[in-house]
């Protein structure tokens, strides 16, 4: 039995801890409860049409209704959708439609996977397919790029045979290279300042022949006190190299090294991008706290026997609790830094990290502070299996206010 364990929290931004809640984008082509509208007009009419944008919140797709310049039927393009708040680009899986397949709406059209899960992008449309630009299998495709073509009548579909990405715009174009700009000169090396030091530390480095310049003080600002100089040890001098030495190895041979690159999926990707972010530019400072749990496994212990196999309680069960009824305590804890204010949040939605085949995800125990162990643990089990399977909705692992990972 477990007698004790340690928690280590990790405090950002501040004396208490700041999660950083993913704030939902709206670009213009989105809307979360209702259709966004947009207009748009023809190149060979002034009537305006419309543009509907769909909710992502539903996966369904982004959509732009128009004439194009060329001799094209009036057609929808479907572009690469957002479909997380984070997510600047993702992966084309296997198309469940070929051309000249009908669609209605609900039909699903292909399979995305975003930098957070794997997931089925359906249709809201009625229509035909008339063309595929973006291949099954394809990577880091961008957000808004078009990727497939849709029209009304199913005689308009051998007119886009020669259809490219370039005759429906270049929304998902990289950004033009940046302007190569003369580097500036670099100044002239100046010459170091003089360390402080005692004058008694001044003197005995004098008298040893010891230059103050390889010394590192361990006084006030760096200052160099009398035991920096007497515990100082000349680091050795290396020995000329002899013709017998071997020669260093060439550019080919250093080329040569044997490595292997393994591809990482979008998913794992975003995850180092994000860890590397939120290490370099957010403050960090650890705290280690030892609690005795007895109590807490004695608890489990007599709650798993009574279960009648309803359910089956984790010490992470009672952490999530536990950290969700500390947030409605303290509930400075429970905030985010959003630049200009902080963010203080009335739930506990609480994040659990998981890990899946395909990289970490935190599905979220929602409103935490008002759920039973029991109801937690069956939830954490839910949501840790729709993880691994790819079947999280968004809002299952997006927007969560406070997450526990559990070290094993």
């Amino acid at each position: 039995m477990i007698s004790s364990a340690s928690a280590r929290l990790a405090i950002a931004a501040g004396r208490r801890t700041v999660v950083q809640r993913a704030a939902a984008l709206v670009p213009m082509t989105r809307a979360i409860a209702s259709h966004n509208t947009v207009r748009a007009f023809s190149a060979t009419s002034s009537v305006p049409r419309h543009i509907l944008a769909m909710p992502t919140v539903s996966f369904k797709t982004n959509m732009a209704r128009f004439y194009s310049s060329k001799s094209y039927p009036s057609h929808i393009t479907i572009n690469m959708p957002a479909l997380s708040p984070t997510m600047t680009m993702g992966n084309i899986g296997t198309w469940q439609k070929k051309v000249g397949d009908a669609v209605v709406a609900g039909d699903v059209l292909v399979e995305i996977e975003t930098d957070k899960a794997q997931m089925d992008f359906e249709c809201q449309e009625e229509g035909y397919i008339a063309k595929i630009l973006v291949d099954s299998n394809s990577k880091e495709v961008n957000i808004n790029q078009p990727i497939a073509i849709m029209v009304e009548n199913k005689e308009d579909i051998e007119k886009f045979a020669d259809f490219t990405a370039a005759d429906a715009g270049a929304a998902g174009a990289a950004a033009p290279a940046a302007e190569e700009k003369e580097a500036p000169k670099a100044d002239a090396p100046k010459a170091a300042a003089p360390k402080a030091s005692d004058p008694i530390a001044k003197k005995i480095a004098n008298e040893k022949n010891i230059s103050l310049g390889d010394l590192s003080g361990s006084g006030p600002n760096g200052r160099i006190l009398k035991a920096d100089v007497e515990s100082y040890t000349p680091a050795a001098k290396a020995a000329p190299a002899t013709k017998a030495a071997a020669a260093p190895a060439t550019p080919a041979a250093a080329a040569a090294a044997a490595y292997t690159d393994i591809p990482v999926t979008n998913m794992r990707k975003i995850i180092a991008q994000r860890l590397t972010e939120s290490k370099q530019n957010v403050p960090h400072y650890y705290v280690t706290v030892e609690l005795e749990m007895d109590k807490v496994m004695k608890l489990r212990e007599v709650l798993n026997k009574s279960s009648e196999d309803k359910y089956k309680l984790s010490v992470n069960d009672f952490i999530v609790k536990a950290s969700a009824l500390a947030l409605k305590a303290v509930p400075e804890a429970n905030s985010s830094w959003m630049n200009d204010s902080i963010r203080q949040y009335h739930s506990s939605d609480i994040c659990v990290a998981t890990s899946t085949p395909t990289g970490l995800i935190t599905p979220i125990v929602a409103n935490a502070e008002t759920k039973g162990l029991a109801t937690i643990s069956n939830q954490v089990k839910d949501l840790a299996a729709r993880a691994r399977a790819n079947k999280l909705a968004p809002h299952e692992y997006q927007g969560g206010t406070f997450t526990i990972s559990n070290m094993g």
